[in-house]
């Protein structure tokens, strides 16, 4: 985008002060530098040539999460993602070469499938080593997330999977399956599960073997050019087909170029066949709402209401829903302190609810959330707090209390990846490491 059209963007906000309440940084450190209309007014300037570059400009623009928590609560319906990204990519394109070059690089690795099993690789042998007690001492704010990370990042995922027409399928137009990047690695045993569940339910999906990483995370830090290359790659990879994911960020990435949609949305309205049931539980499980899921997709009733199919469950919407959890894609990485402080936050609210709690059933065992690296981060937090809460998607849930499923078919292998559902996957392909 020109610098004309952000700033006519720019000039939709009135400079109210509602955004203020709802922006976490604002809320973190009282800095109207730090808040939605502070950041528009310096953008303003910036485009306008009224302020020159400056570190402390760049800090306060770059410390915006891009939660869009601003967007909902705007009355003049400021689309502040839109101009953060093209803001962030009018100043990537006035960069140094060797400046732009390091982002590329560092996005590659979590990107690129070769880039992800190099860092799995790594993974398992900082745990080999068991480096996280010496991490654990020193308290360094991004030692202490790359730490979360790594815990979590396994081979990705790659299963032998049964192909051709899925028997009594309940839809003849497969949908395709989005399998993201880096989320393949950090949460492997979702696609298993998604799998055994799309398998128990007679849905034909395909997995184009074309398909890559969505571009959020090159699009959030200025790289449009790449980011849109990705988008056109997957567009071109699904085609006419809807695409399927288990990441409400990748989906709200793709939504421009293609139909997607998120699982469990996909998964609420799709047909049950009568004979599946699922098993009946006792568990208080806290539903996390991602600020993708809640601020993009606008869909946070799928998530409730797919897993109220469990009998017995009880869901508690996790306090503070409406504020980002810090982990915000690559910015857990870039601002690992407020990451941090963000991610802390939630665990002060859980154990709120657990002090609360009137019974022991009452007491979360679960939370559940939509977003891998929301996933990762929490999960992260919850285990430095000394929690005993397990992280999981929706779909781990659901696929946990399947009591019918159809037999397996036999395995064979296809160029396209194709997928027949009517195959479950092996109690030990879903293992959690």
């Amino acid at each position: 985008m020109q610098s004309s059209d952000l700033l006519r963007l720019a000039d939709q906000c009135v400079k109210c002060g509602y955004c203020l309440p709802h922006c976490p940084t604002f809320r973190l450190y009282r800095d109207e530098g730090e808040s939605p209309r502070g950041r528009i007014a310096l953008m303003q300037g910036l485009l306008s040539g009224e302020l020159a570059q400056s570190d402390r400009l760049q800090a306060h623009l770059d410390h915006c999460l891009q939660c869009r928590a601003c967007e909902p609560a705007c009355p003049s319906l400021v689309q502040y993602g839109q101009l953060m990204d093209g803001v962030r990519a009018w100043r990537a394109a006035r960069m140094p070469g060797w400046r732009r070059a390091l982002p590329r690089l560092r996005l590659a690795l979590f990107s690129r499938p070769d880039g992800i099993a190099l860092l799995a690789a790594l993974a398992g042998l900082y745990r080999q080593l068991r480096l996280s007690r010496l991490v654990a001492r020193w308290r360094q704010p991004r030692l202490q997330v790359l730490d979360g990370l790594i815990t979590h990042l396994q081979w990705p995922w790659q299963r032998p999977l049964p192909s051709g027409p899925a028997a009594g399928a309940a839809s003849e137009a497969p949908v395709g399956l989005f399998l993201g990047c880096v989320s393949r690695a950090l949460q492997p045993q979702v696609l298993d599960a998604t799998v055994r569940l799309l398998s128990a339910l007679r849905i034909p999906v395909t997995m184009p073997s074309d398909q890559g990483c969505c571009g959020a995370l090159h699009r959030h830090e200025g790289l449009v050019d790449q980011a849109d290359r990705l988008l056109a790659r997957n567009a071109a990879a699904f085609g006419d087909r809807r695409a399927v994911g288990v990441v409400s960020a990748c989906v709200a990435e793709l939504r421009p170029a293609l139909d997607a949609v998120e699982l469990c949305r996909f998964l609420l309205d799709a047909p049950w066949p009568e004979g599946l049931t699922l098993r009946r539980s006792s568990q208080t499980v806290l539903v996390h709402a991602s600020c993708s899921q809640r601020n993009r997709l606008r869909d946070t009733a799928a998530i409730p209401a797919l897993l109220q199919r469990i009998p017995g469950l009880r869901l508690v919407s996790l306090p503070g829903n409406d504020q980002c959890c810090g982990a915000a894609g690559s910015y857990m990485l870039r601002h690992p302190a407020t990451a941090l402080e963000l991610g802390d936050e939630k665990v002060r609210h859980i154990r709120r609810l657990i002090a609360e709690a009137p019974d022991a059933r009452s007491v979360p065992s679960v939370l559940v959330t939509t977003n891998s690296g929301c996933a990762v981060h929490l999960a992260s937090r919850i285990r430095a707090a000394g929690l005993d809460i397990e992280v999981l998607h929706p779909v781990e849930l659901l696929a946990r209390h399947l009591v019918t499923a159809d037999p397996p078919a036999p395995p064979a292998q296809e160029p396209d990846h194709t997928l027949a559902t009517s195959g479950a996957v092996s109690d030990s392909a879903r293992a959690r490491p």
